[in-house]
């Protein structure tokens, strides 16, 4: 059997990759090795590897790699620990190929790793910026790292052709999260409401907001303004998921769980909904709002506007129904404003396919032969 390693670290980035790592596992010509680290391991984070435990998947190896610190030297001894730790996986479960999605440190240690270990990596979601984060720097890095290449759109094929890859290389299979979208049985509200212990209000907000890494504000001056903006909603739910363990990532967490005690007949806050509570939360909401790659891809497949605070997904291909603002309180308010009367009984147009992608990668992954490491650099004429 052919032997498929993914790796996951997140519990956003395993919901992702769900469909995926199922089809792989119930396929009889191919065998699942399973990867699980970073947050997935940590007790802070809810140790949500044990949901994938319950979801039936087998864990070839736990990698502890999570450090507790959130500063820039303890991330960087992370990635240290876990290039090591993936070196000692690999050269044991001799993987044939590995896939690797986005652009969180870990992962790129693994394509170091990898790519040391002469195996060939597939990487999902190449191509995009998010000029507010040094993200872009580690997704471009782990492209160049990478053999084959899934990504989201058609502008984002181009670009990573731009850095240098072969064309036959790279695949336009649209975003991975919409497969959710089409294959969970979403939660009804009355059983929304029960699963979260609150009632939905008049209107109902969902927050995602991640620590910035490249702007000039810090992150605990820009979710300031945002709590100062939500705290003037009269009769409106908000409901909070904390951010993933990126620097800075304490601060924003220690605010939450304050506004939170502050103001509990109208907020409410989860380390993590999971995909099926998270999905169900968008398809209540009157809009979402923070700065999550989620407020851009998925969150408007629901047709309910994001409101995308500041440059950290600044460069994405967005839809008509993105709201951006800078992460000023006044700007903030009038950009819910806008998104609060959109037009919902018009269908808006969404650019990041239609929700079949896990079965595109999965063929492709089964049908290519063996990869040839020696990767020649694509030429664009100017």
């Amino acid at each position: 059997m052919k032997k498929i390693c993914v790796i996951t670290g997140t519990r956003a980035e395993y919901g992702l990759l769900y469909w995926l790592i199922k089809g792989i596992n119930d396929d009889p010509e191919l065998e699942l090795q399973l990867l699980v680290t970073g947050m997935h391991l940590s007790p802070e984070f809810g140790l949500t590897w044990k949901q994938i435990e319950q979801d039936g998947f087998p864990i070839a190896r736990k990698i502890e790699i999570l450090l507790s610190s959130d500063t820039a030297v303890g991330i960087s001894k992370s990635m240290a620990l876990a290039q090591i730790s993936f070196a000692e996986a690999f050269d044991q479960l001799k993987p044939e190929i590995i896939v690797l999605l986005g652009d969180r440190t870990e992962i790129f240690a693994a394509a170091s790793a990898a790519l040391i270990a002469g195996v060939p990596v597939a990487h999902i979601h190449g191509g995009e910026l998010t000029e507010g984060a040094y993200d872009d720097a580690i997704r471009h890095s782990i492209s160049k790292m990478s053999s084959l290449h899934f990504t989201a759109t058609e502008t984002y094929r181009k670009r990573v052709i731009q850095l240098g890859e072969q064309p036959e290389t790279v695949f336009n299979v649209g975003a991975i999260g919409l497969d959710n979208i089409k294959k969970l049985q979403l939660l009804k509200r009355n059983d929304f409401e029960k699963s979260i212990g609150h009632n939905l209000l008049e209107n109902n907000l969902l927050i995602t907001f991640h620590p910035v890494t490249l702007e000039n504000q810090s992150a605990q001056e820009q979710f300031g303004n945002l709590l100062e903006a939500l705290n003037e909603l009269e009769n409106t739910l908000l409901i909070f998921t904390k951010p993933n363990s990126d620097k800075d990532g304490r601060i924003i967490i220690q605010m939450i769980d304050d506004f939170v005690k502050s103001n509990p007949e109208k907020a409410v806050a989860f380390t993590s909904l999971g995909q099926l509570r998270y999905l169900s939360a968008i398809k209540h909401m009157d809009a979402v709002l923070g700065n999550s790659s989620s407020g851009i891809i998925e969150v408007p497949a629901f047709n309910v506007p994001t409101v995308n605070i500041g440059d950290r997904q600044k460069g994405r291909i967005t839809g008509p129904i993105i709201f951006n603002c800078e992460p000023v309180k006044e700007k903030i308010s009038q950009a819910l404003k806008n998104a609060l009367n959109l037009d919902k009984t018009k269908q808006y147009q969404h650019p990041y396919g239609d929700g079949n992608t896990s079965e595109k990668i999965l063929d492709i992954l089964k049908s290519t032969e063996k990869i040839n490491l020696k990767k020649r650099f694509y030429d664009i004429t100017f």
